[in-house]
């Protein structure tokens, strides 16, 4: 077979796959569909030790593999896709491998800018949270680039949480949430907790809008690979009636078959997620 029918025959199986894609997808919406599903990228580097690979060569492929699944998920419909890429406490690796993989994050955020990527396909906004001035100056200037670039589109959102833990994201909008209420005259610091008023002052709404994730609902979904079954201080506080899942699969080789086990777990669940919902609100109410 000559090079010229190789590609006609790839295009050809190209096209089926993605009709096969679209009717799949379609038989899912007759249930209930996550609207965020967020992502603990884990097990790169043992993938990477499993295949004999270099340093880093690990994640190169687990970037392969969060493409196909976001375009996964958005031809799916899900609106909102958070991922755990970089924590705080990865800073304490080898100081050649943070180099390595700052450098690694540079380059593939440059090439989710490239014309013919799913960014442009999906008119994807892709938003960064966490401490980025802790991230390499290329790096932290190309998350900066990404954001501003993809700011006013309106399509599917990509969260990236990178120089992130759940912790400091709290304790960053309780700095924030005090600092606004004592620039309003709301609090004031004596050194006395009763008569500062902070408890009263500042509430659960307060602290909600200053967390990096104010403007993008809960997950329905946080999926974890690798088998782990460990949060690694990650959105504790927007996890509350999150569908918690840990397939067995090291992230690069998560596939279509195991996001379409996720969601069917999801919609086997979501009466009892709803019933406890309902309940919760009952008594906020």
């Amino acid at each position: 077979m000559g090079k010229r029918s190789r590609k006609i025959v790839a295009r050809i199986i190209g096209r089926l796959w993605r009709l096969f894609r679209r009717w799949l997808f379609l038989m899912f919406t007759f249930g209930p569909m996550p609207q965020h599903i967020a992502f603990i990228l884990d097990g790169n580097r043992r993938y990477a030790k499993k295949h004999n690979l270099k340093m880093g060569a690990g994640h190169t492929v687990g970037f392969n593999s969060l493409v196909a699944v976001l375009r996964y998920c958005y031809e799916l419909g899900v609106k909102q896709v958070t991922v755990y890429a970089f924590s705080i406490d990865n800073f304490r690796r080898k100081p050649e491998e943070v180099k390595g993989l700052m450098a690694l994050m540079k380059e593939k955020i440059d090439e989710l800018l490239d014309e013919d990527t799913i960014v442009h396909k999906f008119g994807l906004r892709i938003n960064f949270w966490g401490c980025l001035h802790m991230l390499s100056e290329p790096a932290r200037a190309a998350a900066e680039r990404a954001m501003a670039a993809t700011a006013n589109n309106t399509g599917p959102v990509l969260s990236v949480c990178v120089a992130y833990t759940s912790t400091d994201e709290i304790l960053r909008a309780i700095k924030k949430s005090c600092s606004k209420k004592t620039a309003e005259g709301c609090l004031r610091f004596t050194g006395d907790p009763v008569r500062d008023g902070a408890c009263s002052a500042i509430a659960v709404a307060d602290l909600e809008e200053n967390l990096d994730s104010a403007d993008c609902p809960d997950p329905d979904i946080l999926i974890r690979t690798s088998g782990e079954t460990r949060l690694s201080n990650f959105l504790l506080w927007q996890s509350t009636l999150t569908h918690l899942q840990n397939p067995l699969p090291l992230w690069p080789e998560f596939s279509l078959r195991n996001l379409i086990w996720a969601i069917l777990e999801y919609q086997r669940v979501y009466p009892y997620l709803e019933a406890r919902r309902r309940s919760l609100a009952k008594k906020h109410n």
